[in-house]
């Protein structure tokens, strides 16, 4: 457990479950999520992640779910995976009435810090949805490069949504940690 600025750092355990799949969910879909910049909702309805989805990252022997709490309650999260000489970074979500105000900022960093102290990676890397122009330039100016590396999108498995656009692939991010 590492606080800083009133923030509280630890990892998920099964209770958090719940927090964490609402947390997810009001950061990226639906109404809840316009209040913040990093909604979805025009690409992307349906559902984020699952309970079931929360509790394999938290269980998984290579993963963390770095969870992160101010005044008691979850405001913020992320997936730390061990990938050989690089960490992945994935599920993150700010609580979206608490985005602008440098908290992803504050978790990326930390996240970066544990991955590199924890696991000695010298890289971190995420997938990010290609048209998501802003969201690739706020990770860009936080030392992420686009790759141009594209998987392909899983359309038809609605645990990770219901498509609104037929355009939609993943761009590998990098950054160097070292």
């Amino acid at each position: 457990m590492h606080t800083a600025t009133g923030l509280t750092f630890r990892d998920a355990t099964d209770a958090d479950v719940d927090a964490l799949v609402a947390l997810v969910e009001s950061a990226y879909r639906g109404d809840a999520s316009r209040a913040g910049w990093t909604t979805e909702a025009d690409i992307l309805e349906g559902q984020r992640t699952d309970p079931e989805g929360v509790l394999e990252v938290i269980k998984s022997p290579d993963s963390r779910l770095l969870t992160v709490e101010q005044g008691g309650r979850i405001v913020a999260c992320c997936q730390l995976e061990h990938r050989g000489d690089h960490a992945y970074f994935g599920m993150f979500a700010v609580s979206p009435t608490l985005q602008g105000a440098g908290l992803g900022k504050t978790v990326m960093a930390e996240a970066e810090r544990q991955a590199r102290e924890t696991w000695g990676v010298t890289e971190m890397h995420m997938t990010v949805i290609s048209v998501r122009d802003d969201l690739i330039a706020w990770y860009e100016r936080r030392g992420y490069r686009r790759t141009g590396t594209m998987s392909p999108f899983p359309y038809g498995d609605e645990r990770f949504g219901v498509p609104q656009r037929d355009d939609l692939q993943f761009e590998l991010l990098v950054k160097s940690l070292v």
